[in-house]
C-alpha cells in the first residue's frame, strides 16, 4: 500500500505546478486545488 502512496503524492505534487493557464487551457475558477485536474493532464498528454 506503501507504493500506491508514494505515486498518489508524486502525481499530486507535479499537478500542482502546473497551472491550467500555463499549460494552454481556460483558467477554471472554483478549484479547491491549484494545478490541473486528471482528466485535464490526461487531454494534454492525448488520451482522449
Amino acid at each position: 500500500m506503501e507504493r500506491n502512496t508514494a505515486l498518489r503524492d508524486f502525481l499530486r505534487a507535479r499537478r500542482a505546478q502546473v497551472s491550467p493557464a500555463e499549460a494552454g487551457l481556460a483558467d477554471g475558477s472554483g478549484r479547491r486545488v491549484p494545478g490541473l485536474r486528471r482528466e485535464e493532464v490526461a487531454a494534454l498528454a492525448g488520451a482522449r
